[in-house]
């Protein structure tokens, strides 16, 4: 492709993108497919700049003074020689307009507002109340992933004999960080099952659930199974774990996620069976703020009406766990998300409304089973970050009913 065909197709990834309707590496996903010609090199360039301006969004808008997609990408192209990159040929990117002449001529240099500084709406950049995470959560994510029923020196050696280097990462017992992009799709390690892609702070979750197996777990907002089918690793298949998501669909990809990894002891169920679980797991439904290093786009389609419909479902789905739990079970709450209203408040309010409920030591629980320094300001819950654990923003609450 000419590079100018080449900034037409981001511009027409970008015209989706910014409806913020769709997540964007779907529309990625989906732009590719339907235009199977563009070779691999030139998908790299365009997925590359699609997600620099995603991360840029912010002050690319700024500096255009409009969300307006041409003025913005014309805006991240101001210093490169428009007359080739913006040719108007048959495939390639329309030829400027006399007013984008004018318009690119007047740019000017400005002082950003915090918010557009950091890449944040502002409405939830003073929820969150700090610059250096909001900061961080801008940044790009290594690629962490999680050894399989295996050691994770075995899987290190298998990565590396197929060219993958990978390290430890410094808390999970079974995780492999890569600072690079990986492509896993043709790598054997990966397609036999040894690793599976997770960020090491959901690694940590589903360990530190600490689940036996002789209890009566469910995972009870499973999605696609990732602490499923970590939690059936971790156990070498013995036990059972119950996994169960309102939306029934949205668990088909279990079955073949497990075969793939060799996981034989996940049950699909549509309704809880009883009033007696050891241990009950809400990986609850949130804004998923804690993953925007990895997903920029989201902050986007995340609205205030959204959110506080998220809280409520939230509270809904604690109060569903504390009705199944056992005396002496543990209930774990945990988000992807590093908003104190789904986090903190959540669990805060839980306990208070249920005097024989109460905080884990976390603290405790981190030592026996991770053995590393505490890294937390409290031990009534973990808030891990990408400041404080170098992992996603995420949430764990561990909590025992008496």
């Amino acid at each position: 492709m000419q590079i100018s065909a080449r900034y037409q197709a981001v511009f027409e990834v970008l015209t989706e993108v910014f409806q913020d309707l769709r997540p964007a590496d779907k529309i990625l996903q989906d732009y590719f497919r339907a235009r199977k010609y563009i070779g691999s090199k030139d998908r790299r360039f365009i997925a590359d700049v699609v997600w620099e301006i995603i991360r840029k969004r912010m002050r690319l808008s700024f500096e255009a003074k409009s969300g307006d997609v041409r003025r913005v990408l014309l805006t991240y192209l101001k210093d490169t020689d428009l007359d080739i990159v913006a040719d108007g040929s048959e495939y390639g990117l329309a030829a400027l307009s006399k007013d984008e002449k004018n318009f690119l001529k007047n740019l000017k240099e400005e002082v950003y507002p915090p918010f557009v500084e950091n890449e944040c709406p502002e409405w939830l950049y003073q929820k969150i109340n700090h610059p250096r995470l909001v900061q961080s959560l801008n940044a790009k994510a290594p690629a962490d992933l999680r050894a399989n029923l295996v050691s994770r020196e075995e899987a290190q050696r298998r990565l590396r004999s197929e060219g993958l280097f990978f390290s430890f990462t410094p808390y999970a017992p079974f995780g492999l960080r890569s600072e690079e992009r990986v492509n896993l799709n043709n790598a054997a390690t990966y397609q036999e099952g040894l690793v599976e892609v997770q960020d090491e702070a959901s690694q940590l979750a589903a360990w530190l659930c600490d689940v036996r197996a002789d209890d009566k777990v469910v995972d009870y907002c499973a999605g696609a199974g990732g602490k499923s089918l970590a939690i059936a690793a971790y156990n070498r298949n013995e036990g059972q774990i119950f996994a169960h998501d309102a939306d029934w669909n949205r668990m088909d990809v279990i079955k073949s996620r497990a075969e793939r990894l060799g996981i034989r002891n996940i049950k699909l169920i549509k309704a809880l069976d009883g009033a007696d679980y050891d241990c009950f797991i809400v990986d609850a439904p949130c804004s998923g703020s804690g993953t925007w290093r990895r997903s920029p786009d989201a902050k986007f389609r995340l609205t205030e009406t959204k959110l506080a419909d998220l809280t409520r479902t939230q509270a809904e789905i604690l109060e569903t766990a504390y009705q199944h739990t056992k005396k002496g079970g543990r209930i774990v709450y945990m988000t992807c998300s590093v908003l104190d209203e789904e986090n903190a408040q959540i669990v805060s309010d839980f306990v208070l409304k249920h005097p024989d409920v109460f905080f884990a030591d976390h603290q405790k629980l981190w030592v026996q089973k991770v053995g590393a320094p505490y890294p937390f300001e409290t031990d009534k819950y973990l808030s891990f970050s990408p400041l404080v654990t170098g992992t996603d923003g995420f949430f764990f609450c561990m909590m025992r009913k008496m």
